[in-house]
């Protein structure tokens, strides 16, 4: 699993130098780029069948990690 696609990183390429620096400084954005990382994490097992899930757990999951994206995005837009 080197290579776990949607990392925040690969996601936002512009903002990544904001993003390591709001880690560090912001406790609200650290903990939710902890949790898009944990749950980017679990779709890409579910997906590869690592660990697999049913189809509907699959999407849900899918779901969340597209609005915790676009939570993390606004903040983002927000801290500029």
């Amino acid at each position: 699993m080197s290579n776990t696609p949607h990392e925040l990183a690969e996601e936002f390429p512009e903002l990544a130098e904001k993003m390591s620096a709001l880690k560090v400084s912001d406790a609200h954005f650290a903990k939710l780029a902890e949790e898009y990382h944990t749950l980017n994490r679990a779709v890409h097992r579910a997906e590869t069948n690592v660990e697999p899930v049913e189809q509907l757990v699959e999407a849900d999951m899918r779901k969340k990690r597209a609005a915790l994206k676009d939570e993390i995005y606004s903040y983002l837009k927000e801290t500029a």
